[in-house]
């Protein structure tokens, strides 16, 4: 089975992820907003009474580096509420951005709020982008017959998590997503650092990234 998750908006607690998810050999996509990154640290918003804090730009690449990253728009608007001119803008420039950041091709993209519609889509394509994840769950594996609405199995804090995984042996392919700001706590950590070695322990599982299921020339 391929194993495929991926994480949004670039914030500090994914510091800890991705140590958690190199103990393990996890491969995982980020999707960041390059436009939200300053030369500091600074506070971005409250979950569930926690603070949640942006990476600097300048450890964007320390901190992420080994792992793929997607396009989350320049600055995390309701894409399906723009003029064409912002929507183009915030597409295609927080594409161009994180390319130059990172040095490497940024061909997947996530729907801030999964809010779209047809003419988000075709930007999002139009801009170099070869799929758009959105915030849908699948019935069952996961959606990829449109790329540019993929759905993917469901969230990793999902409480029929697991059955969602049983249901998806059939389809080969398992996808979750999520905030690393949502594991709240130690204990949180400790389940999903379970949760991440019982998936490595899955006889014949690898993992991918989300890009491999939508490039043709992906394993």
């Amino acid at each position: 089975m391929k194993l495929v998750q991926c994480w949004d908006d670039g914030v500090t607690t994914d510091v800890r992820l991705v140590s958690l998810l190199r103990r393990h050999g996890a491969r995982a996509t980020f999707n960041l907003n390059a436009g939200l990154h300053a030369p500091e640290r600074r506070f971005g918003w409250l979950h569930q009474g926690t603070e949640v804090w942006r990476l600097a730009e300048g450890e964007l690449r320390e901190v992420y580096d080994g792992f793929t990253v997607a396009n989350h728009t320049l600055t995390h608007p309701p894409l399906d509420s723009l003029p064409a001119d912002a929507l183009r803008h915030e597409i295609g420039e927080g594409r161009a951005r994180l390319q130059a950041l990172f040095g490497q091709p940024v061909r997947g993209f996530v729907y801030p709020f999964g809010a779209f519609n047809d003419e988000v889509a075709q930007v999002v394509r139009d801009t170099g982008h070869l799929y758009a994840r959105t915030t849908r769950d699948a019935h069952a594996g996961v959606g990829t017959a449109e790329p540019m609405a993929a759905t993917p199995s469901c969230h990793f804090l999902a409480p029929d998590f697991w059955q969602r995984f049983d249901r998806a042996r059939p389809t080969g392919v398992f996808w979750f997503w999520g905030h690393s700001y949502e594991l709240l706590d130690d204990a949180m950590w400790t389940a999903f650092e379970a949760s991440v070695a019982r998936l490595c322990a899955e006889p014949g599982a690898q993992w991918h990234d989300p890009i491999d299921l939508f490039d043709p020339e992906s394993p």
